[in-house]
């Protein structure tokens, strides 16, 4: 597939995480400029200068609530919808908690798949009317199985994905392009403390990077390191009654 022209603007949601400001500035060292999206924009200035000065490109910070029932009202309120739109919204939650409170587990699902899923919608029917652009969704591996450990988390990543492989399907003729983003593991402040494998452990970094080139060349589903590819495979391959055993 061909490799697409570098953006020249990007809009970051879920600007303040780690993994967002990241691509930020990955994008920004391309060229683009750069606006991030979180709830609390204040405290996103200082971040927005260091892109400015380091890269000399505009950025910018705007409001955005992830789980508002109309984005149209945030997208109306854009200067201009920019070239890539990268959604780097999540929440990963406690399990326990989850389970024990149905208000917990309703706030997980809706900022890793309703909100994500409703925006990035209301962005696709803009772009699909432009005839350009390009969508990026960060989902997870946790999302190819079920597991007790995370499967509140891992089913709202799995609807995402789905929501983003038939976006994929639906735009593939009008000049749009998404992209399916897996992680795996990522050091950052949502898993500081968690006794992350360094081998197969990224960071914030690579994410970045590969995002960036994942829309240069028209990617559709990308693991940021390739073995999180093989190593789902073989969770995906399990047997049920053998992985209803196992402590994953």
């Amino acid at each position: 597939m061909s490799a697409a022209t570098p953006p020249r603007s990007v809009l970051v949601l879920g600007g303040r995480s780690d993994i967002g400001l990241a691509i930020a500035h990955r994008y920004a060292a391309g060229g683009a400029s750069v606006v991030l999206a979180a709830r609390d924009p204040a405290d996103l200035a200082r971040a927005a200068t260091d892109i400015e000065i380091r890269h000399k490109v505009s950025a910018t910070v705007v409001p955005f609530d992830a789980v508002d029932p109309d984005p149209d009202r945030f997208l109306d309120s854009l200067a201009a919808l920019p070239d890539t739109v990268v959604c780097a919204v999540g929440l990963l939650g406690d399990q326990t908690r989850s389970e024990a409170d149905p208000a917990a587990a309703t706030a997980v699902m809706e900022a890793n798949y309703l909100g994500p899923a409703r925006v990035l919608g209301a962005v696709a029917n803009r772009m699909a009317a432009r005839g350009t652009g390009c969508i990026v969704g960060i989902s997870s591996v946790a999302g190819d199985r079920g597991r007790a450990s995370n499967y509140v988390y891992g089913s709202a990543k799995a609807g995402f994905t789905a929501f983003l492989s038939g976006l994929r399907n639906r735009l593939a003729r009008t000049g749009v392009h998404v992209v399916t983003v897996k992680p795996g593991f990522v050091r950052t402040r949502m898993t500081e403390g968690m006794p992350l494998p360094g081998p197969i452990t990224a960071a914030p970094a690579e994410v970045g990077e590969a995002v960036y080139r994942a829309d240069l060349k028209r990617r559709n589903t990308i693991h940021v390191r390739p073995v999180w590819r093989l190593i789902m495979l073989v969770i995906g391959a399990i047997p049920e009654p053998i992985f209803k055993r196992l402590s994953l």
